[in-house]
This record gives structure tokens, sequence and C-alpha cells, in this order.
């Protein structure tokens, strides 16, 4: 006989549906991702290759038959195919012999620091994840050694790197191991490699709440100190590591975003451009100013290398997101970024295997679909780049 749910308590209902959740989640990435495979970076063409690298797929040819860098796997019809490892290869060997530093490497150099992109917003929908990842995994792509940081408790940015918060993260191995306030761990020893190459992650799940609620008490007996530079200070341990860290902010203005406001140099806020999204921005930005504002009293230095606005899940074709655009740009001009994040099936269909834009292949869409996709990601995280650079004092 089918027990009525109806007679257990809420509590209890909501515990059974998150478990039923989380064994059929568990179920489909078993099917997607067996246990004893890992999840792998597609092949590029050489034409992809080529544009990843900023050279024409000519001369990539002429390397190849010159038999420099890597061996590309050849299939049918001649068709060349090269890893995102053998991209990094080509990278560091067209460097050796470019025209000036940093053309194929573009990372830091000596005095320059190290680049701490909070991804933010507290309205979900707006977003953030979607760019936080598709931002990481672009710079690593150009060359750029980037270390993600899921900080968000709903871990999403985890689960499309292939890592299931609930399985794979029994006894922690988050941030907040390494920010805690009793024995905390390095942070080396949290950070794993992704399948991509110069990205590693820290995944999150739901025991960053537990930073969320040791802080109040901490705070009441005198034991938190300034508990706001607890990330900076963790990352300053990895601080030769990485060229930038992308962090991928939970969607509340509690302890987690204070602390990762405090240590960014460079902020990106995603809006949706429907006015209650529009709406509910205006109220986080008052509240985050409020909030940097106590940070500041406290003696930090809240000052940013950048701030700007990513418009999402826009639609060119809706005359209302336009006007809203355009409200927006009127106000804070430069602030909003030139590219938006187009709304796309192709971005949506790929999230649905846990993959992102750059990881599926072409051919799982229509041509049109994936390129103008494709084209909106790569013309948005270009911006960000070179943000970066600039900051570094390059142009």
């Amino acid at each position: 006989m089918t027990r009525d749910p109806s007679e257990d308590s809420l509590n209890q209902v909501i515990r059974h549906h998150s478990e039923w959740l989380a064994n059929q989640l568990h179920v489909q990435r078993e099917n997607l991702f067996p246990p004893d495979a890992s999840k792998q970076m597609r092949t590029f063409t050489s034409g992809e290759a080529a544009a990843l690298l900023g050279i024409n797929d000519s001369y990539l040819r002429k390397l190849h038959l010159e038999g420099k860098g890597p061996n590309p796997e050849v299939t049918q019809g001649n068709r060349r195919h090269y890893s995102a490892h053998d991209v990094q290869a080509l990278r560091e060997l067209l460097e050796k012999t470019a025209r000036k530093p940093g053309d194929y490497l573009p990372g830091r150099r000596d005095g320059d620091h190290m680049q701490i992109i909070g991804v933010m917003n507290f309205k979900g929908g707006s977003g953030k994840t979607t760019t936080s990842a598709h931002l990481a995994q672009y710079l690593a792509l150009q060359g750029y050694r980037v270390l993600a940081i899921d900080l968000d408790p709903q871990a999403s940015l985890t689960a499309l790197h292939g890592v299931q918060p609930e399985v794979d993260l029994p006894e922690g191995g988050t941030l907040y191991d390494a920010i805690r306030y009793e024995d905390p761990v390095p942070i080396k020893s949290i950070i794993r490699p992704t399948y991509i190459p110069n990205l590693d992650l820290i995944p999150g799940n739901l025991e960053l709440m537990e930073f969320e609620h040791e802080t109040p008490r901490a705070l009441a007996q005198g034991n938190a100190g300034l508990f706001f530079f607890r990330v900076k200070d963790a990352l300053s341990a990895v601080e030769d590591d990485y060229d930038v860290v992308v962090v991928d902010c939970p969607p509340q203005l509690g302890f987690l975003t204070m602390s990762a406001l405090s240590a960014a140099t460079g902020v990106l806020v995603t809006i949706h451009p429907e006015m209650l999204d529009v709406m509910s921005m205006s109220q986080f930005l008052r509240m985050t100013a409020d909030l940097m504002d106590v940070i500041a009293d406290s003696g930090a230095d809240m000052s940013h290398d950048w701030m700007r606005y990513v418009l999402t899940r826009y639609e060119p074709s809706d005359a209302p997101q336009n006007r809203i655009v355009a409200f927006l740009r009127t106000m804070y001009g430069d602030s909003v970024l030139n590219a938006p994040m187009l709304k796309s099936t192709a971005i949506s269909d790929a999230g649905l295997t846990k993959q992102t834009l750059y990881e599926v292949e072409r051919s799982s869409f229509t041509r049109a679909t994936y390129d103008r996709a494709r084209e909106s990601l790569d013309a948005l995280n270009g911006e960000v780049a070179d943000l970066i650079q600039k900051t570094w004092g390059r142009t």
C-alpha cells in the first residue's frame, strides 16, 4: 500500500524529495559518466584550435607538416583534431618566437597581482553560474592559469565540472575547510585539477552554509577577528600558482559573499534584463553598499580594480528587454559590458548534460544556433580578459 505523503510533516516530505532527487541525479550521472570513467574535454578541429590560438589554420597545418608541436589526432578525410592539452603545448611553442611577450601565454608577469573575480547577484536565474563557468573555461583555454571556486552551497558550478556534491564530497573538500574557525586546512589540500588544462577547482556543497552559521557565533564570542578577510587570507597561499581566480558567489548577501567581496579585485554583477530583475538588483546594490561600508569601517580596503554589469539571457528581438538594456546603458555607461550573453537553446541544452558551450560538440546543434551563442560568449569573456590585461598595464 502506498503511503500518503500528506501524513508526513513538511520537513519529512522535503527530506524524502531531496533524497529521491539526489538518487536520480546520481543514476543520471552514472549513465553519462560510468564509475570507471571521468569527464573529458572534447577535441578541437584544426580550425577551432587555430582560432583559440589566434593564428591561421594554414600556419597550424604548416607546423604539423614540419613536425613542430604536438601530433594531433588525424581522422578520416585527413582532418586534424587537437586536444586541449595540445592547444596548450602549441601556446608554449608559439610563445618562444612571439613578437612580444604574452601573445600566446597572456598570464601574469613580474609585478602583476592575481586577479580575483567575484561573480554575484542574489536573484536566482540571473545566469551567475553560467557566467562563472564559461568565463573560467574561456580564460583557461586562452592560456591563463585559472582557479574556479564554487562558493554557492547549491554547487551548480561544481556539478558542471563533473563533481556531484552529495556523492563525491562526503567528508568536506570545499572552501569552508580552509576558512572555518577551528582547525582550518591549507587551501592547497582542497584544490582539485579538472579535465581542462590550466583550470583547477575548489568545489562547493551544503557544508559552506556552516560558515554562515558559525560566523555570528564567533562574533558573539569575540573569536571571529576580521572574518571577512578569511577568503583573502586563504587565497594568499596560492597567489603564485594562478593568474585569475573566478568565484561563483552564493545568491545572497551573507558572510560568504562579504568575504568574497573583500577578497575580490574585480566584480561582475549579472543582470537578466527584465523589470523585476532590475528592481531586485536595485535592492541588491543598496544592501551591498551598506555591507561594504560596514567592512570598510572595520579597516578593510574595499577598493577594486573594476566592476562591471553583465547582461545575461538577452533576447535581441524582445522589445521590453531592449528598452531595459538602453535604460541600463544610459545610467551606467561603460560599466555595462558591451557584449551580452544571449539566451540560447545551445547553452541551456548543454547544461542538461552538465556541459558548457566550450565542451559540447558543434555538431550537437544547428551551426547557426551554436555559432551565435559561441560568438556572444567569446565576445563577453574577451571583454573581461581585456579588463584583466588593462589592470596589468597592458592594452
